[in-house]
Parts: structure tokens; sequence; C-alpha cells
């Protein structure tokens, strides 16, 4: 379909975003089920040029979420298990692919190209959970240089999740890429100089998956609350960047791989682990050498075996705390869910991911531990109080995380 330029159109990508945007508008009024879901959601594009089709598009969409959008039945939506997924997958690909395209669509120059399901769809793990993935070819108009893609995956107001991302990587018009495609910037044109807006979007993307991941954050709080000395919380925040730094690169590129069936319960475990640690050390009656400098100022006089178990106990907690960031480094790969071959534009995007996770950490030990000597230096046996009852709930949603995902409940 060709849409046609608007008289003061000053270029030819203007009319084509003008197109995409009314095209968009026009799909994303509400379907499925009027529930709503105080939830997020991923969508993934592996975009390519293809023999015997212009464009060659792979999607990975949350599988439950799909079918409710695409306004199916209950059965189609709480199906389990692999093969009733893709039962079902099968029985709807009509309304599945018609969905999507509506959603996900490709430009060459100002005309829009022509979707077709490719194959029969087909469900995945990713992060635990069960992904679908459509394969599309559309079909190109000829001589056109350059190719815009355009996702409204999953809009907020069909009402079941708010803000979704289609994180997408290319390879067409001679150009490898990748975009994160969002609700305020939905289209990404081959051609563009766009390193700058790639690397911010991986930067914000960053920081949104540390705010928004409450796992991640607990565990920042256990160790923030467990540190009495600034000495403290700088050794064991760098032990935990150094750890989830390493495995995370390694995991988003291919290098190492682990079942999200297994990282997310100990991610939970270590989280009530790190709680745990001070709780121990401030119980009542424990040994001053327990506790690691909690009870006294740093420079204070120790006696040299005392100080001998206190570098100890640091020395041990540094390693517990370096073994669970590689795990968590796992747990950030798993959210972000790239698959894709490696390249230096891969490298850098994931860099400047952990950058963004970093920058997040900083402010709220930042903002955080000040406050928490603050209350220590005016009123030590609250701020006792206070951080014992914060690694205690701590320590509670860390276990009922553990037994929910090992039961998988959650």
């Amino acid at each position: 379909m060709t849409f046609p330029t608007p008289a003061r159109a000053a270029s030819r990508r203007g009319a084509v975003l003008a197109a995409l945007a009314v095209a968009g508008a026009a799909t994303v009024l509400p379907a499925g089920p009027a529930v709503a879901h105080d939830a997020t959601t991923d969508a993934y594009a592996q975009v390519a040029a293809a023999v015997g089709a212009d464009v060659h598009v792979e999607l990975d969409l949350e599988y439950d979420l799909l079918m409710k959008s695409a306004w199916l039945t209950a059965e189609a939506y709480d199906a389990q298990g692999q093969a009733a997924q893709e039962a079902q997958l099968a029985a709807h690909a009509e309304e599945v692919a018609t969905y999507v395209t509506e959603r996900f669509q490709v430009a060459a120059g100002e005309d829009l190209c022509d979707p077709a399901l490719a194959a029969d769809p087909t469900v995945g793990d990713r992060g635990g959970k069960a992904y679908a993935t459509v394969v599309l070819d559309y079909s190109c108009p000829t001589g056109e240089e350059t190719h815009t893609l355009f996702s409204a995956l999953f809009p907020d107001t069909e009402s079941f999740v708010h803000s979704t991302e289609t994180m997408v990587a290319y390879e067409l018009d001679d150009e490898e890429g990748s975009a994160v495609l969002t609700p305020s910037e939905p289209t990404v044109t081959t051609g563009e100089h766009r390193t700058l807006h790639r690397l911010g979007a991986f930067f914000v993307l960053g920081a949104e998956h540390l705010l928004l991941g409450p796992d991640h954050l607990l565990f920042l709080l256990a160790l923030i609350v467990g540190s009495r000395r600034l000495r403290d919380v700088v050794l064991v925040a760098t032990a935990f960047t150094v750890a989830h730094s390493v495995t995370f690169l390694l995991a988003a590129t291919g290098a190492v791989n682990a079942p999200g069936a297994v990282v997310e319960p100990v991610i939970a475990i270590s989280i009530a682990a790190v709680a745990a640690w001070h709780l121990w050390a401030v119980r009542p009656g424990a040994p001053p050498r327990l506790l690691t400098g909690l009870d006294g100022g740093p420079g204070g006089t120790v006696e040299p075996r005392r100080r001998r178990d206190l570098a100890r106990a640091d020395v041990i907690r540094l390693a517990v705390v370096f073994a669970f960031g590689l795990v968590h480094g796992l747990g950030f790969a798993g959210a972000l869910g790239l698959d894709e071959p490696w390249s230096w534009g891969l490298l850098g995007s994931l860099l400047v991911f952990n950058v963004g996770i970093e920058a997040v950490q900083l402010c709220i030990v930042a903002i955080v531990f000040p406050l928490l000597v603050l209350l220590r230096r005016r009123s030590p046996r609250v701020a006792r109080w206070v951080t014992a009852v914060v690694a205690a709930g701590v320590a509670l949603v860390g276990v009922f995380w553990f037994v929910q995902r090992v039961l998988g409940l959650g």
C-alpha cells in the first residue's frame, strides 16, 4: 500500500513516518479482555534481507500476552506446555498473524511492504517465560535504498501491560544495527546515523532494568544496610559490579548459557542470604568480632586477633557477594533477552546497557547510604533496629520468591 506524500512534507522519510504513525494509531485500539496488569514486557525482532522475500522477520512475543491481545479464548492463552501452546498457535494462526502484522510493519521508501506468514509459529523459552516465535516475510517494492521498521506491539491502550519495548536487530541495506523501539519512538530507518541515539536507548534500558527489577534492588538494599563504613559499601558494590558485568557480557553474547529455571531461584535465595548475614551479625548477644565494624566507628582500637577476624569476615562477605553477583549477571542478560550473533555494535550496546545499570546503582547508594550513616550517628539504637527490620523483610521476600520460583508459581 502506498501512502501519498503530504503537500508540504519536507522529505520522503517524513511521509513514511507519517504514514506509519497513522497506520499504528489505527491498530492500537483496545483488544482482548479488559483486565489491566501493572507489568511490562519486551518483544524481540530479528530482521534481515532474505532470498525469495525482500525482508524476513522473526518476532518473539510473550505467548499468553499475544493470545490475549489477539482476542482469543481462555483455552488459547491458558494452554500449558510447548505442544499444547503450539497447537493453539496453529489453530489460530490467522488471528495471530493479523494482530502481529497490523502492529509490526516494514516500509521500503514511502511504501508499506506486504506481510505474509512464512512458517508455523513455534514456542520457546525466554527468561523462564513461554515466547511465541512468529516468522514473517515482507514483500517490498524494488529499487528502494532504505527500510523503515515500525512497532506498536502490545500498546498501553490494550491495558494488559505498559511501556512495551521492542528490541530490534537488523541486517538491511548493507547495514547491521540494533535499536530499542518504544511507544514514544516506534521507528528505526536504515541509513541514519543513529549510533549515539541507539547507545542512549540501551543506557536508559539498563537503568530501567535495575530500577524496575525488585529482586536486584532488594539485593542492593541488603548490601547497603549490611555495610557500616563507606569502605564496606564501596567494596561490596564493586564486587557485585565486577561479577555481574562479567557474566552479563558472557551470557548476552552467547558465550555461556544458564536456564532461567535455575538462575531465578538462585537470585532469590541470594537476596535472603545477604540479608540474613546482617541479621546474624546484629543478633542479640553476637560477639563483637562478628559485627564487622557495625558497633564500632572506623579507626577505633581493635586488638590484633579481632582485627584479623574482622578482615576474614570482610573477605568471606566479599566472596559471597561476588559469587551471587555472577548469578545476577545471568539474570540481567536473561531480562535483556538478546539473541543475535557477535558484533562490535552488539558489544557497544551491551557495555552501555551495563553502564546504565551501574549509574542507577551508584545513585541508590549515594542516596540511601548517607541517610543510613546519619541515622547511625544520631541514634545508633534506632538505626540498629531499622536495619534489622529492613534486613528481615528483605530476607522473607527472598525466601518467598525462592519457594515461588522453585515451584513454578511465579
